[in-house]
């Protein structure tokens, strides 16, 4: 049995640099196209923006949980969480968002990368997910982002 701290981290990296890659090839038109319009309109810059937020913002529910915290509060609307971020991030060009994006997913790898084995059996609250493993906390964050490209590769084909 590998280490599974270096799995996720590799998983991790694996993740933000096929992202990196397809969003780095888009021309200006494809950025602004619509790519879902439930429960919110999103271009694919939106997305991205998403990516950023969702990012940081779960770094930090992990470290709580990596610390003995609870993790995300408890009915943490995401939804209202979403459509304000985008609020937040709306004056992001796509090569900003794409950069911070880079940075936001190298900070994660950092983080985990500094992990004990022991750390991925900790338990706390996902804001989607409910309570899970910080293991499977990781990589949810993984299938997160391979689950909206999928929507996007499909968009784009």
């Amino acid at each position: 049995m590998g280490n599974r701290v270096d799995d996720l981290v590799a998983r991790l990296t694996k993740g933000g640099s096929k992202t990196a890659q397809i969003l780095g090839s888009l021309s200006d038109d494809q950025w602004q196209t619509a790519l879902y319009t439930e429960p919110l309109a999103w271009t694919v810059r939106d997305l991205a923006a998403h990516f950023l937020s969702a990012e940081v913002a779960l770094l930090r529910v992990m470290q709580d949980i990596a610390s003995g915290g609870p993790g995300a509060p408890e009915h943490f609307n995401y939804d209202a969480f979403n459509s304000d971020e985008q609020i937040r991030l709306a004056g992001l060009p796509p090569l900003r968002l794409l950069a911070n994006l880079a940075d936001a997913r190298a900070a994660t790898v950092a983080w985990v990368s500094k992990l004990d084995e022991s750390d991925l059996d900790r338990q706390g609250r996902h804001p989607a997910l409910g309570d899970i493993t910080l293991e499977f906390f990781i990589n949810a964050i993984y299938g997160h982002q391979l689950m909206h490209m999928r929507d996007l590769q499909r968009l784009l084909a």
